[in-house]
């Protein structure tokens, strides 16, 4: 099985710890965070892994080369010399994923106890294009979804809610946690350019038609990792 590690941000609000270092190479309690992500995924059977580069990306491949790739059996490179976004970036790196299979996309600085396999589960009984981890938690971009778990609308600052397509039933906001279960099909319906969020690919989608699905996973633990103040075990 394969997957996608982002790891291709600044890290600004981490500075200065992200002065001379990638945000992945950052420690929480001993570890790196590209470590625990990649431990984690390991464990739910992922083989095969790219990782995208851009901050102090070169760091990367010697310090999982000096550890056998914790103990992966491939791991591929999509270097950005300009940063593409998640859209962006999973689309660049569509050659990685040519076997047909779904695959896991995790965010480098997000620890969790969430059940990946639960989520690829999940994603295999819906036979969405993409399945995303969510729960129910205060921010201030949440996604909303339908009596059926069907993507249909978002919350932004100064946009308030937008919805893209006729809910089916009632809806509710949900924050979703940087972790996905995507299907290879959906680089053939991806037709944004340049740099640009998955979600905004997603809603497009879900505006056609498209199924693109939640997953909760309210009981985990979960912590986004983005500011000094996160740095610590969950």
């Amino acid at each position: 099985m394969k997957a996608m590690v982002f790891a291709a941000g600044r890290g600004a609000r981490l500075q200065p710890l992200t002065d001379t270092r990638p945000k992945a190479l950052v420690e929480v309690a001993g570890r790196t965070l590209l470590e625990q992500v990649l431990d984690r995924l390991v464990a739910a059977g992922v083989t095969e892994v790219i990782v995208n580069l851009h901050h102090l990306g070169e760091l990367i491949p010697p310090f999982l080369a000096k550890h056998d790739n914790f103990g992966l059996e491939r791991v591929a490179y999509s270097p950005e010399p300009a940063l593409l976004g998640t859209g962006g970036g999973m689309k660049q790196a569509a050659w990685f994923f040519n076997d047909g299979n779904p695959f896991l996309v995790h965010n480098v600085d997000v620890l969790s106890t969430i059940d990946l396999g639960a989520l690829l589960h999940a994603r295999r009984q819906s036979g969405a294009l993409a399945t995303l981890a969510v729960m129910a938690r205060s921010t201030p971009r949440p996604l909303f979804f339908d009596t059926e778990g069907r993507l249909v609308g978002r919350r932004s600052p100064g946009k308030g809610d937008e919805f893209v397509c006729a809910p089916r039933g009632g809806t509710v906001p949900l924050g979703f946690c940087g972790i996905q279960a995507v299907s290879p099909a959906i680089f053939g319906k991806i037709s944004e350019i340049g740099a640009f969020g998955i979600t905004e690919a997603y809603l497009r989608l879900a505006e056609t038609g498209e199924a693109i699905t939640a997953h909760r996973v309210d009981g985990a633990k979960w912590r986004d990792c983005g500011r000094p103040e996160d740095l610590r075990p969950l």
